[in-house]
């Protein structure tokens, strides 16, 4: 982990503070952390509505029975393990996919970094 040693000061305009502060809370983040993603080139997504979560949770459990299946197929030895593996791992591969895409900060296209 990044220790930070180097303290900044800004003065912000009372419409520019209130602007920091919805912004990093539709990020669900704090202030600093905001500025040091903003800084570093990327640009934060809102944090999503309760719909993601909802499919997020259901993708979690589809993946965790396809594995719990590959065991006992692999077991019992009725099922081709291997296909049943294959599709657990492109389960979650699109899980990650979909955390990505409504999660993930994004390389910002910023011409003056």
């Amino acid at each position: 982990m990044k220790r930070r040693t180097v303290k900044k000061q800004f003065w912000f305009s009372r419409d520019e503070a209130q602007d920091l502060q919805k912004k990093a809370k539709k990020t669900c983040l704090t202030e600093a952390a905001l500025v040091r993603l903003l800084v570093r080139g990327y640009e934060p997504k809102e944090r999503p509505d309760e719909r993601f979560y909802d499919v997020m949770r259901q993708l979690s459990s589809i993946g965790n029975n396809i594995n719990q299946l590959a065991a006992q197929a692999n077991s019992l030895s009725f099922v081709d393990a291997q296909k049943l593996q294959k599709e657990a791992e492109r389960w979650h591969k699109f899980q990650a996919d979909v955390e990505r895409q409504f999660l993930r900060p994004e390389k910002s296209e910023m011409k003056w970094q």
